[in-house]
């Protein structure tokens, strides 16, 4: 798992590419939880380069998804395609993210 970083216009751009996995997962939580402790609180996730997803990375992103909501912030995740896009269709999560 790749996890590559940057600010722009007050929102945290998230490109990920590779497996997201436990390990991942728990790098990507901490990450994004550093950025929520110095204010930010807008985030776009791109996933378009993410072929495998488990249950820890699903739960990493519905932690971070609420933690925007209670600060008025936002989350949207983008590019998920295959095997991603059929495991949020199948636990509804495409109904809960804003997906692009």
């Amino acid at each position: 798992m790749q996890i590559d970083t940057s600010i722009v216009n007050n929102q945290v751009i998230v490109n990920l590419s590779g497996e997201l996995y436990v390990e991942g997962a728990e790098i990507l939580r901490e990450k994004l939880i550093r950025y929520m402790e110095e204010g930010q609180n807008h985030f776009w996730i791109k996933m378009d380069k993410v072929d495998y997803i488990d249950s820890s990375g699903l739960g990493v992103l519905v932690s971070i998804h609420k933690r925007t909501r209670q600060s008025n912030g936002s989350l949207v995740i983008s590019g998920v395609t295959g095997f991603v896009k059929e495991l949020f269709e199948l636990t509804r999560l495409n109904k809960v993210f804003d997906m692009q």
